[in-house]
Protein backbone atom coordinates (compact mmCIF):
# COMPACT_ATOMS: atom_id res chain seq x y z
CA UNK A 1 0.00 0.00 0.00
CA UNK A 2 1.16 3.54 -0.79
CA UNK A 3 2.40 5.12 2.45
CA UNK A 4 0.21 8.21 1.97
CA UNK A 5 -2.86 6.07 1.35
CA UNK A 6 -2.06 4.14 4.50
CA UNK A 7 -1.72 7.32 6.59
CA UNK A 8 -4.79 8.91 5.03
CA UNK A 9 -6.89 5.88 5.98
CA UNK A 10 -5.58 5.78 9.53
CA UNK A 11 -8.23 6.16 12.24
CA UNK A 12 -8.32 9.72 13.56
CA UNK A 13 -10.10 11.74 16.19
CA UNK A 14 -10.43 14.57 13.66
CA UNK A 15 -13.16 15.13 11.10
CA UNK A 16 -10.90 17.83 9.65
CA UNK A 17 -8.12 20.09 10.91
CA UNK A 18 -8.79 23.05 8.64
CA UNK A 19 -11.15 24.79 11.08
CA UNK A 20 -8.45 24.77 13.77
CA UNK A 21 -5.98 26.63 11.55
CA UNK A 22 -5.72 30.29 12.59
CA UNK A 23 -5.71 31.28 8.90
CA UNK A 24 -9.23 29.92 8.42
CA UNK A 25 -11.81 32.72 8.28
CA UNK A 26 -15.13 31.42 9.69
CA UNK A 27 -18.60 32.65 8.76
CA UNK A 28 -18.89 34.25 12.21
CA UNK A 29 -16.25 35.81 14.44
CA UNK A 30 -17.39 35.57 18.07
CA UNK A 31 -16.85 38.65 20.24
CA UNK A 32 -15.60 40.82 17.39
CA UNK A 33 -18.91 42.23 16.07
CA UNK A 34 -18.21 45.72 17.41
CA UNK A 35 -14.78 45.90 15.79
CA UNK A 36 -16.09 44.60 12.46
CA UNK A 37 -18.69 47.35 12.56
CA UNK A 38 -16.03 49.95 13.40
CA UNK A 39 -14.05 49.03 10.29
CA UNK A 40 -17.24 48.96 8.21
CA UNK A 41 -18.16 52.46 9.44
CA UNK A 42 -15.00 53.78 7.80
CA UNK A 43 -15.04 51.63 4.67
CA UNK A 44 -18.73 52.26 3.93
CA UNK A 45 -17.81 55.64 2.41
CA UNK A 46 -16.39 53.80 -0.59
CA UNK A 47 -19.93 52.76 -1.55
CA UNK A 48 -20.61 56.44 -2.28
CA UNK A 49 -17.40 56.85 -4.32
CA UNK A 50 -15.59 58.54 -1.43
CA UNK A 51 -12.09 57.40 -0.51
CA UNK A 52 -12.29 56.01 3.05
CA UNK A 53 -9.96 57.29 5.76
CA UNK A 54 -6.79 55.42 6.60
CA UNK A 55 -7.18 52.97 9.51
CA UNK A 56 -4.66 51.44 11.90
CA UNK A 57 -5.51 48.23 13.75
CA UNK A 58 -3.52 47.42 16.88
CA UNK A 59 -3.53 44.34 19.06
CA UNK A 60 -1.48 41.48 20.44
CA UNK A 61 -0.92 38.32 18.39
CA UNK A 62 -4.05 36.16 18.26
CA UNK A 63 -6.59 38.92 18.93
CA UNK A 64 -8.25 38.53 15.52
CA UNK A 65 -6.84 41.52 13.62
CA UNK A 66 -6.21 39.74 10.32
CA UNK A 67 -9.33 37.55 10.52
CA UNK A 68 -11.59 40.53 11.22
CA UNK A 69 -10.04 42.61 8.43
CA UNK A 70 -10.35 39.83 5.85
CA UNK A 71 -13.91 39.18 7.00
CA UNK A 72 -14.80 42.86 6.47
CA UNK A 73 -12.95 42.75 3.12
CA UNK A 74 -15.11 39.84 1.95
CA UNK A 75 -18.30 41.62 3.04
CA UNK A 76 -17.41 44.85 1.23
CA UNK A 77 -16.40 42.98 -1.93
CA UNK A 78 -19.76 41.20 -1.95
CA UNK A 79 -21.84 44.38 -1.79
CA UNK A 80 -19.53 46.19 -4.25
CA UNK A 81 -20.06 43.35 -6.72
CA UNK A 82 -23.84 43.44 -6.22
CA UNK A 83 -23.89 47.19 -6.93
CA UNK A 84 -21.33 46.97 -9.74
CA UNK A 85 -18.98 49.40 -7.97
CA UNK A 86 -15.29 49.75 -8.83
CA UNK A 87 -13.88 49.02 -5.37
CA UNK A 88 -10.70 46.98 -4.96
CA UNK A 89 -9.32 45.72 -1.64
CA UNK A 90 -5.83 44.25 -1.82
CA UNK A 91 -4.24 42.39 1.09
CA UNK A 92 -0.45 42.35 1.46
CA UNK A 93 1.54 40.68 4.23
CA UNK A 94 4.67 42.75 4.80
CA UNK A 95 6.69 39.71 5.85
CA UNK A 96 6.30 38.49 2.25
CA UNK A 97 6.73 41.87 0.53
CA UNK A 98 8.99 43.99 2.72
CA UNK A 99 10.15 46.88 0.53
CA UNK A 100 8.27 49.70 -1.18
CA UNK A 101 9.35 48.32 -4.56
CA UNK A 102 7.99 44.83 -3.80
CA UNK A 103 4.67 46.11 -2.44
CA UNK A 104 4.04 48.44 -5.38
CA UNK A 105 5.04 45.72 -7.86
CA UNK A 106 2.64 43.34 -6.10
CA UNK A 107 -0.18 45.90 -6.19
CA UNK A 108 0.40 46.55 -9.89
CA UNK A 109 0.26 42.82 -10.58
CA UNK A 110 -2.93 42.39 -8.54
CA UNK A 111 -4.46 45.29 -10.47
CA UNK A 112 -3.56 43.71 -13.82
CA UNK A 113 -0.38 45.60 -14.72
CA UNK A 114 2.66 43.26 -15.04
CA UNK A 115 5.63 44.68 -13.12
CA UNK A 116 8.75 42.61 -12.32
CA UNK A 117 9.88 42.20 -8.71
CA UNK A 118 13.38 43.36 -9.67
CA UNK A 119 15.10 45.16 -12.52
CA UNK A 120 13.26 48.49 -12.55
CA UNK A 121 14.15 51.62 -10.63
CA UNK A 122 11.93 52.53 -7.70
CA UNK A 123 10.82 55.67 -9.56
CA UNK A 124 9.62 53.55 -12.52
CA UNK A 125 7.53 51.35 -10.23
CA UNK A 126 6.05 54.36 -8.37
CA UNK A 127 5.14 56.09 -11.64
CA UNK A 128 3.62 52.91 -13.09
CA UNK A 129 1.45 52.49 -10.00
CA UNK A 130 0.31 56.13 -9.97
CA UNK A 131 -0.38 56.13 -13.71
CA UNK A 132 -2.97 53.39 -13.18
CA UNK A 133 -5.03 56.09 -11.46
CA UNK A 134 -3.95 59.19 -13.38
CA UNK A 135 -4.64 57.65 -16.79
CA UNK A 136 -7.84 55.95 -15.65
CA UNK A 137 -6.47 52.53 -16.65
CA UNK A 138 -8.55 50.71 -14.05
CA UNK A 139 -11.96 52.04 -15.01
CA UNK A 140 -14.07 54.90 -13.70
CA UNK A 141 -14.33 55.85 -10.04
CA UNK A 142 -11.85 53.29 -8.71
CA UNK A 143 -11.43 53.18 -4.94
CA UNK A 144 -8.44 51.10 -3.76
CA UNK A 145 -8.07 49.96 -0.15
CA UNK A 146 -4.61 48.55 0.59
CA UNK A 147 -4.31 46.32 3.67
CA UNK A 148 -0.74 46.21 4.98
CA UNK A 149 -0.50 43.41 7.53
CA UNK A 150 2.46 43.52 9.95
CA UNK A 151 3.31 46.99 8.71
CA UNK A 152 6.01 47.42 11.36
CA UNK A 153 8.13 44.91 9.38
CA UNK A 154 8.44 47.14 6.33
CA UNK A 155 8.89 50.30 8.40
CA UNK A 156 11.86 48.72 10.20
CA UNK A 157 13.24 47.17 7.01
CA UNK A 158 12.66 49.84 4.38
CA UNK A 159 11.42 53.02 6.05
CA UNK A 160 8.12 54.84 5.57
CA UNK A 161 8.34 55.70 1.86
CA UNK A 162 5.56 53.22 0.99
CA UNK A 163 3.16 55.17 3.22
CA UNK A 164 4.20 58.42 1.58
CA UNK A 165 3.60 57.01 -1.90
CA UNK A 166 0.20 55.52 -1.06
CA UNK A 167 -1.08 58.55 0.89
CA UNK A 168 -0.07 60.83 -1.99
CA UNK A 169 -1.96 58.73 -4.56
CA UNK A 170 -5.58 59.74 -5.19
CA UNK A 171 -8.37 57.26 -4.37
CA UNK A 172 -6.12 55.05 -2.22
CA UNK A 173 -6.82 54.26 1.44
CA UNK A 174 -4.49 52.34 3.75
CA UNK A 175 -5.50 49.89 6.47
CA UNK A 176 -2.46 49.05 8.60
CA UNK A 177 -2.24 46.08 10.98
CA UNK A 178 0.40 45.84 13.69
CA UNK A 179 1.23 44.00 16.91
CA UNK A 180 3.46 46.93 17.91
CA UNK A 181 1.43 49.77 19.42
CA UNK A 182 4.47 52.03 19.09
CA UNK A 183 5.25 51.35 15.43
CA UNK A 184 4.61 54.99 14.47
CA UNK A 185 7.98 55.88 15.95
CA UNK A 186 9.34 54.69 12.60
CA UNK A 187 7.24 57.24 10.66
CA UNK A 188 8.54 60.76 10.12
CA UNK A 189 6.26 63.78 10.80
CA UNK A 190 5.73 64.59 7.12
CA UNK A 191 4.28 61.13 6.45
CA UNK A 192 2.24 61.12 9.68
CA UNK A 193 0.53 64.34 8.59
CA UNK A 194 -0.49 62.64 5.32
CA UNK A 195 -1.65 59.45 7.04
CA UNK A 196 -4.07 60.96 9.59
CA UNK A 197 -5.38 57.53 10.39
CA UNK A 198 -8.19 56.37 12.65
CA UNK A 199 -7.09 53.86 15.26
CA UNK A 200 -8.87 50.69 16.37
CA UNK A 201 -7.54 48.60 19.26
CA UNK A 202 -8.22 44.86 19.55
CA UNK A 203 -8.47 43.80 23.20
CA UNK A 204 -7.20 40.34 24.20
CA UNK A 205 -9.81 37.57 24.46
CA UNK A 206 -10.72 36.49 27.96
CA UNK A 207 -11.07 32.83 28.98
CA UNK A 208 -14.83 32.69 28.40
CA UNK A 209 -14.53 34.25 24.94
CA UNK A 210 -11.79 31.77 24.03
CA UNK A 211 -14.00 28.95 25.27
CA UNK A 212 -16.78 30.12 22.93
CA UNK A 213 -14.36 30.19 19.99
CA UNK A 214 -12.97 26.72 20.73
CA UNK A 215 -16.40 25.22 21.30
CA UNK A 216 -17.59 26.50 17.92
CA UNK A 217 -14.50 25.23 16.09
CA UNK A 218 -14.36 21.88 17.93
CA UNK A 219 -17.93 21.01 16.93
CA UNK A 220 -16.92 20.91 13.26
CA UNK A 221 -13.36 19.62 13.76
CA UNK A 222 -13.64 16.49 15.93
CA UNK A 223 -15.70 13.32 16.01
CA UNK A 224 -18.67 13.39 18.35
CA UNK A 225 -17.94 12.85 22.08
CA UNK A 226 -14.19 12.89 21.49
CA UNK A 227 -13.30 15.69 23.94
CA UNK A 228 -13.33 15.01 27.66
CA UNK A 229 -14.83 17.48 30.12
CA UNK A 230 -12.44 20.23 31.02
CA UNK A 231 -10.28 20.13 27.88
CA UNK A 232 -11.72 23.22 26.20
CA UNK A 233 -11.81 25.10 29.51
CA UNK A 234 -8.15 24.22 30.12
CA UNK A 235 -7.07 25.28 26.62
CA UNK A 236 -8.96 28.55 27.08
CA UNK A 237 -7.48 29.25 30.50
CA UNK A 238 -3.92 28.59 29.31
CA UNK A 239 -4.41 30.83 26.26
CA UNK A 240 -5.95 33.58 28.39
CA UNK A 241 -2.70 33.63 30.36
CA UNK A 242 -0.87 34.07 27.04
CA UNK A 243 -2.44 37.53 26.66
CA UNK A 244 -5.71 36.20 25.24
CA UNK A 245 -4.12 34.60 22.17
CA UNK A 246 -6.77 32.76 20.13
CA UNK A 247 -4.09 31.32 17.82
CA UNK A 248 -2.44 29.70 20.82
CA UNK A 249 -5.79 28.33 22.03
CA UNK A 250 -6.51 26.78 18.63
CA UNK A 251 -2.99 25.36 18.39
CA UNK A 252 -3.32 23.83 21.87
CA UNK A 253 -6.58 22.11 20.95
CA UNK A 254 -5.28 20.87 17.59
CA UNK A 255 -2.00 19.59 19.06
CA UNK A 256 -3.94 17.85 21.86
CA UNK A 257 -5.95 16.07 19.19
CA UNK A 258 -2.78 15.06 17.36
CA UNK A 259 -1.37 13.62 20.59
CA UNK A 260 -4.62 11.66 21.05
CA UNK A 261 -4.13 10.22 17.55
CA UNK A 262 -0.51 9.33 18.33
CA UNK A 263 -1.65 7.50 21.46
CA UNK A 264 -4.55 5.90 19.52
CA UNK A 265 -7.00 7.38 22.03
CA UNK A 266 -10.66 7.94 21.13
CA UNK A 267 -10.84 10.94 23.43
CA UNK A 268 -8.75 14.04 24.15
CA UNK A 269 -7.76 14.15 27.81
CA UNK A 270 -6.57 17.05 29.94
CA UNK A 271 -3.15 15.43 30.23
CA UNK A 272 -2.84 15.71 26.45
CA UNK A 273 -3.38 19.48 26.72
CA UNK A 274 -0.50 19.79 29.18
CA UNK A 275 1.69 17.72 26.87
CA UNK A 276 0.62 19.89 23.93
CA UNK A 277 1.58 23.04 25.85
CA UNK A 278 5.10 21.73 26.43
CA UNK A 279 5.44 20.69 22.80
CA UNK A 280 4.24 24.04 21.44
CA UNK A 281 6.43 26.11 23.74
CA UNK A 282 9.45 23.93 22.92
CA UNK A 283 8.91 24.40 19.18
CA UNK A 284 8.15 28.11 19.59
CA UNK A 285 11.43 28.83 21.38
CA UNK A 286 13.43 26.89 18.80
CA UNK A 287 11.75 28.71 15.89
CA UNK A 288 12.28 32.13 17.47
CA UNK A 289 15.96 31.58 18.27
CA UNK A 290 16.83 29.97 14.93
CA UNK A 291 15.43 32.97 13.03
CA UNK A 292 17.12 35.66 15.14
CA UNK A 293 19.64 37.91 13.36
CA UNK A 294 23.20 36.76 14.02
CA UNK A 295 24.06 39.66 16.35
CA UNK A 296 21.05 38.93 18.55
CA UNK A 297 22.09 35.27 18.65
CA UNK A 298 25.51 36.35 19.87
CA UNK A 299 23.95 38.49 22.61
CA UNK A 300 21.76 35.55 23.62
CA UNK A 301 24.80 33.26 23.68
CA UNK A 302 26.55 35.71 26.00
CA UNK A 303 23.50 35.64 28.29
CA UNK A 304 23.49 31.81 28.36
CA UNK A 305 27.23 31.77 29.11
CA UNK A 306 26.80 34.10 32.09
CA UNK A 307 23.71 32.19 33.25
CA UNK A 308 25.72 28.95 33.36
CA UNK A 309 28.36 30.77 35.42
CA UNK A 310 25.63 31.90 37.86
CA UNK A 311 26.64 35.50 37.28
CA UNK A 312 24.43 38.52 37.91
CA UNK A 313 24.06 39.78 34.35
CA UNK A 314 24.39 43.53 34.05
CA UNK A 315 24.41 45.24 30.67
CA UNK A 316 28.08 46.15 31.14
CA UNK A 317 29.14 42.57 31.91
CA UNK A 318 26.98 41.30 29.06
CA UNK A 319 28.69 43.65 26.62
CA UNK A 320 32.14 42.48 27.74
CA UNK A 321 31.27 38.82 27.10
CA UNK A 322 29.47 39.71 23.85
CA UNK A 323 32.61 41.44 22.55
CA UNK A 324 34.68 38.32 23.19
CA UNK A 325 32.16 36.20 21.26
CA UNK A 326 31.67 38.68 18.42
CA UNK A 327 35.40 39.41 18.00
CA UNK A 328 35.75 41.80 15.05
CA UNK A 329 32.08 41.66 14.08
CA UNK A 330 30.53 43.58 16.99
CA UNK A 331 28.03 46.40 17.41
CA UNK A 332 28.15 49.40 19.73
CA UNK A 333 27.26 49.31 23.43
CA UNK A 334 24.20 51.48 22.72
CA UNK A 335 22.94 49.01 20.10
CA UNK A 336 23.06 46.20 22.68
CA UNK A 337 20.19 47.89 24.54
CA UNK A 338 18.03 47.60 21.40
CA UNK A 339 18.83 43.88 21.22
CA UNK A 340 17.98 43.43 24.91
CA UNK A 341 14.59 45.12 24.36
CA UNK A 342 13.85 42.95 21.33
CA UNK A 343 14.81 39.72 23.12
CA UNK A 344 12.62 40.75 26.03
CA UNK A 345 9.67 41.41 23.73
CA UNK A 346 10.11 37.87 22.38
CA UNK A 347 9.89 36.52 25.93
CA UNK A 348 13.39 35.01 25.85
CA UNK A 349 14.81 37.22 28.61
CA UNK A 350 13.68 39.73 31.20
CA UNK A 351 15.44 43.01 31.99
CA UNK A 352 14.72 44.74 35.28
CA UNK A 353 16.18 48.00 36.50
CA UNK A 354 17.16 47.96 40.17
CA UNK A 355 18.55 50.63 42.49
CA UNK A 356 21.97 50.02 44.06
CA UNK A 357 21.29 52.59 46.76
CA UNK A 358 22.21 56.22 47.26
CA UNK A 359 25.15 57.31 45.17
CA UNK A 360 25.43 54.01 43.29
CA UNK A 361 22.78 54.64 40.67
CA UNK A 362 20.52 52.15 38.89
CA UNK A 363 21.50 48.95 37.08
CA UNK A 364 19.85 46.79 34.46
CA UNK A 365 19.72 43.09 35.49
CA UNK A 366 19.10 40.58 32.70
CA UNK A 367 17.67 37.10 33.29
CA UNK A 368 17.15 34.20 30.88
CA UNK A 369 13.44 33.27 30.76
CA UNK A 370 13.53 29.92 28.94
CA UNK A 371 15.26 26.58 29.28
CA UNK A 372 19.05 26.96 29.12
CA UNK A 373 19.70 23.70 27.28
CA UNK A 374 17.01 24.47 24.72
CA UNK A 375 18.57 27.86 23.99
CA UNK A 376 22.02 26.32 23.55
CA UNK A 377 20.68 23.71 21.12
CA UNK A 378 18.88 26.39 19.11
CA UNK A 379 21.81 28.76 18.63
CA UNK A 380 22.93 27.90 15.13
CA UNK A 381 25.07 30.74 13.86
CA UNK A 382 28.59 29.91 12.67
CA UNK A 383 31.67 31.68 13.91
Amino acid sequence: MNIFEKLDNKKSIFKTKKYLDHRFIPETLPHRDNIIESIANFWVESLNNITPPDITLYGKTGTGKTAVTLYAKKQLEEIASQRNLNIRIEYIRCTDYNTEYQILARLCQQLGKPVPYRGWTKAEVVNTFRNLFKKNLLGDNLILIVILDEIDVILKNDGDSILYTLTRTDNVAITSISNDVDFKRFINPRVKSSLRDREIVFPPYNAQQLRDILTERSNVSFNENSISDGVIALCSALAAKEEGDARYALDLLKTSGEIADEKESDIIKEDFVKEAKDRIEHNKVIDIIMTLPIQQQKVLEAITYLTKKNKEITSGLLYDVYQDLAKNDKVSYRRIFDFINELELLGLISANTISRGRGKGRTNIITLQCDLELVEKSLIYKD
